[in-house]
Order: C-alpha cells, then structure tokens, then sequence
C-alpha cells in the first residue's frame, strides 16, 4: 500500500536547509553589549599643556624684565603671583578633566595634560618653597658679623632706607626700641652664628685672598684696599638681578700675625632677604677661614 505524500513530511536534511539562520533575540538587553570607552577629543589636553607652559613662560618673564630694567622689581613680583595663580589653574583643570572623563566613561587626553600639570606643579612648589623660606627667616636685608659696630661702605652708598620697615615695632618685647635697636635684636636672635672669624694671616695676604675669593664669585668689586684692609664689592643674583653690597673689613690681630675678619651683606631693595644675605656670609667667611666643606 503506497503511503500518502503528506505536504508536512519532509527528511531531515530537507528540514536542515529549510531552517533559516538564528539571528540574535530583539528581547537581548543593550546593557550586555561593552562598547569601548570613547576617545576625548584633545582640547582639554592642550589647554592644560598651554596653562601649564604658560606659567613658567610667565615667570620667566616676571625674571628677566625686571633684571633687564623693563619694569620695577615689585611689577615683577605681581607677574610671579600671576604664573602661580595660572600654575594652580593648569593642575585644578587637569584634574578636572580626568574625573570628568572617567565620569563619562571615556578616556582623557593624557601626554600633553600631564605635561602641562607636570610643568604647573614644579613652578607652584618652586615658589611656594619661596615663602616658606620668608616665613622662616626674619624680614630684614642686612647683615653684619658686628652688630655693635657694623663695616661702613665708603665706595659704595649705603642704601638711604636701610633702617625703614624694620619689624618689631608692636612686639611688647622690643617696645621703645628705634630701628637701630630692633634690627640689632632681630639679627642676634635669627643670625647668632654669624660672628668675626680669625685667620692666622696677615692683613694684606687676608685682603689678597679675600679678593680671589669675590672674583671666584663673579663680585663686581668696587675697591680692594691692602693698607686699610677693606674690600668692597657687589653681588648680583641670576633670576631677578638684584644686586647686593659687601664690604669686608679685615684687622690685624693684636700682635699682627693675624687677621680679624668683619663683613656686611645688604641687599639695595626690598625688605626682607630669605636669608640671601646670610648664606653669602657665612660661605665667604667660611672660604676666609678655610672651614668650607664645599670650599
């Protein structure tokens, strides 16, 4: 008996080439489907790398214009606070960027922004460095290894307002004391160390040595006197171009085989120093007396 064709019928293999491709379910959430994070477009990068360049070419500026006599000391001042406040700028901005980015889930531009904050931060703790020193040194600009009887510069004028803007006029301690007093007792507390050194060398080899030694120091020397055992010069600093005045005064000893050296650093402007005036003291006498690790 022959069997019915049945339209439903069919071999497996028929079924197998009948059966479409499965595709994937429209009910699959989107969430399961990663992308990768997108790419940040660059600008937020160049605008740190700018700020943070920017800084440094500001300070720079600030520098070299008021070494050049473009514009006075305390103009530069101002442009140095400027650098710092667009030094902050690059590394608030960077940062912000960056959490943002996460945020979004793309990934921040990253070479250039942490160059800029790179640069940002170095020029932000270089001058930070500068007023923890001013808040660790006292707020005066000159110094002398003889309080009672200080070098006199003969060569070089003494700057008119050398006393001015002395601190401790409303200190209870040093109430009743003029300028004179006050920065005599300012500088005993905060500079005790730096005293008058003894050199067995006769005043006119200790006046020869301490001329090679201001030379060695690229000094500007105003006068080098043998016979009145004095030497004068002028010291100018690199970044700002300040210029500083030394006198040394040298003396025998009282049988003359010997030499008393004084000497005074003070700087032509500003108030205080950051202790400037100090080390070049404490380093010239050192090299004098030959007790200079460095020397």
């Amino acid at each position: 008996m022959q069997s019915e064709d049945r339209p439903d019928a069919a071999s497996p293999a028929t079924q197998a080439q009948a059966t479409p491709a499965q595709s994937v379910p429209d009910s699959v959430a989107p969430e399961t489907v990663i992308a990768p994070p997108s790419k940040g477009s660059n600008w937020g990068g160049m605008t740190v790398f700018v700020l943070g360049a920017g800084s440094i070419l500001l300070a720079l500026l600030a520098g070299l214009g008021s070494g050049w006599g473009l514009w006075e000391f305390r103009f530069g001042f101002l442009l140095l606070m400027a650098a710092f406040g667009v030094a902050i700028a690059s590394l608030l901005i960077g940062v912000g960027i960056g959490w943002w980015a996460r945020r979004k889930g793309r990934v921040a531009p990253r070479p250039m922004r942490w160059i800029g904050m790179a640069l940002g931060s170095a020029l932000a703790l270089w001058l930070l460095s500068f007023a923890y020193t001013a808040r660790t040194v006292p707020a005066i600009h000159d110094i002398s290894t003889d309080l009672a009887d200080p070098p006199q510069f003969k060569s070089l004028a003494l700057r008119a307002d050398y006393l001015d803007q002395i601190p401790g006029a409303e200190d209870p301690e040093m109430r009743g004391m003029n300028p004179l007093q006050r920065w005599a007792a300012i500088h005993a507390k905060a500079y005790g160390d730096i005293r008058s050194v003894r050199i067995a060398m006769p005043l006119a080899e200790a006046v020869a040595k301490a001329e090679r030694l201001a030379q060695l120091r690229g000094w500007s020397i105003a006068v080098s006197d043998p016979v009145e055992g004095r030497l004068e010069a002028t010291d100018t600093t690199r970044f700002f171009r300040f210029k500083d005045d030394v006198v040394v005064r040298i003396r025998p000893t009282e049988d003359g085989s010997g030499s008393i050296v004084d000497m005074r650093s003070i700087s032509r402007v500003g108030v205080s120093d950051l202790g400037v005036n100090a080390k070049r003291v404490r380093s010239f006498l050192a090299d004098m007396a030959g007790t200079n690790p460095a020397g």
